[in-house]
């Protein structure tokens, strides 16, 4: 495309980025909304980069909001039970907790834990669907943030930040990447109720970069995306009349301003709802699915239905070439187990248990979860002393999540914390932003050189901070 093209003012200022090798690829997902002469011309140039190899197309990442405890579901720790009922001995150090709760006297853990798989992986019996799938999954067991209580440690899982305003890490996947859904959003959010997530959109928001970035919110019932109904009035032939009308008034405007990136990515988005309106009817339409299907899901039960709706929707999404879907359970933070933790977690557990072990065969067996890496967990841990004689409270210092998929071998843990589950030690403790690094890697892109530029400074995913964990991609 020449420099005179009717796009290259909404380019010139990230040219650079093009220029130097570091690619752009999340323009593609602007070309894909775009009205069509703008979008021949801008898919010409902007198909994506990677800057590695990539082992992953797409992410899939189950969110358990409140914080799940780590020392009763994947890192069992017999000095805990031993020492149960006493103090934290002084030579684990005094923890400020949010609650206050340094002093507690420790809780047992009263799970029954096995090994798994080949690996012999240890899984607590409130876990024991996604046990099966142990080979499948990589765990990490010494995570670690800076956030104390749930706004923060939510906000810094998903955007690096325990502060407002960044980008979250779905964001800077499209935009380094792209989406390869033509009709859809390359970025979806999926919460399993009626409660308000923690923080609500900013946990899926572009931040300082343009809201094409951010991600689109499905909502939880018989319509996902709600308004997409064309308007019986109106005849289609009037509907594209209208269109042609509305794309060349936006390409007009877009020209006289075209350093208003925000401007191309309203239109952008326009475009893509317009397109919705044939793709996401049938995407999200579980109907067609069998009824074997539903049953891998769970969504024949009850209890699990409602977290298995949301698992098969998601490998359905993926298919359709949808590049970051992430789901949440517990919105609200109802995996927040200040109080009686053996019923809180029972039932988190046994709502989510069964689906994302379906998820995983689901992805095997249809040769998805070679090029999709699925990830679990919290905004962070519970402490091993108790609270309210009978729950755990928030443990930022040291926690566990998993990761499956993208050609990582499996059956293994990288990390650890020490013998009571309370902080992360050793070589491959892993801050967060450790954490989005290697996220980043695995989807083939080089968190260093994923640039936006804000305000004149040169803006990253992971804040000019944070390693990729090389025991991870072994």
């Amino acid at each position: 495309m020449s420099p005179e093209s009717s796009t290259a003012g909404y380019l010139h200022r990230r040219r650079w980025l093009w220029d130097a090798g570091l690619g752009f690829g999340a323009l593609a997902s602007a070309a894909l909304a775009a009205p069509s002469g703008f979008t021949r011309d801008l898919a010409a140039i902007s198909a994506p980069l990677s800057h590695l190899k990539p082992r992953a197309k797409r992410v899939i990442f189950l969110f358990m909001e409140g914080g799940p405890s780590h020392l009763d579901l994947l890192d069992p720790k017999p000095l805990l039970n031993q020492l149960a009922g006493k103090k934290l001995p002084a030579s684990f150090g005094t923890p400020v907790t949010s609650m206050g709760t340094a002093e507690a006297p420790l809780l047992e853990c009263k799970r029954k834990w096995s090994r798994h798989g080949k690996g012999g992986l240890w899984f607590s019996d409130w876990i024991p669907h996604m046990a099966q799938r142990a080979d499948d999954l990589l765990v990490l067991r010494g995570l670690w943030c800076d956030a104390i209580n749930h706004s923060a440690g939510v906000c810094q899982m998903n955007t690096g930040s325990p502060l407002a305003g960044r980008p979250s890490l779905g964001a800077w996947t499209l935009y380094g990447l792209g989406s390869e859904a033509d009709n859809l959003p390359g970025y979806v959010v999926l919460t399993d109720g009626s409660a308000a997530v923690t923080n609500g959109p900013r946990n899926w928001g572009a931040g300082f970069m343009p809201s094409l970035y951010q991600g689109t919110k499905l909502e939880n019932g018989p319509k996902p995306l709600p308004g997409l109904e064309p308007d019986p009035a109106i005849t289609p032939d009037q509907s594209t009349r209208r269109r042609r009308l509305l794309a060349g008034l936006n390409q007009a405007h877009l020209q006289a301003r075209a350093e208003k990136d925000e401007l191309a990515a309203r239109i952008a988005s326009q475009e893509l709802a317009y397109r919705l309106q044939a793709e996401a009817p049938e995407a999200v339409d579980l109907a067609g699915e069998t009824e074997a299907t539903k049953r891998l899901y769970g969504i024949d039960r009850k209890t699990t239905a409602n977290f298995g709706k949301m698992c098969l929707l998601a490998r359905r999404l993926a298919e359709r070439g949808v590049r970051f879907i992430q789901l949440y359970s517990g919105a609200g933070s109802r995996w927040d187990a200040h109080a009686n933790i053996e019923k809180n977690h029972e039932i988190m557990c046994a709502g989510v248990d069964l689906p994302i072990a379906g998820l995983l065969t689901d992805l095997k067996q249809r040769g998805l979860l070679d090029d999709t890496l699925v990830i679990w967990g919290g905004e962070f841990g519970r402490t091993p002393m108790s609270e309210k004689g009978d729950g755990r409270d928030h443990n930022p210092w040291g926690f566990s999540m998993w990761m499956a998929g993208a050609g990582l071998k499996g059956g293994r843990t990288v990390g650890e914390t020490d013998e009571l589950g309370l902080r992360a030690i050793n070589d491959n403790r892993m801050h967060v932003r450790d954490l989005h690094a290697t996220i980043l890697h695995l989807l083939g892109l080089d968190h260093t050189r994923v640039i936006f530029r804000h305000k004149g400074r040169p803006e990253r995913p992971t804040i000019n901070e944070g390693e990729v964990n090389q025991a991870v991609l072994t």
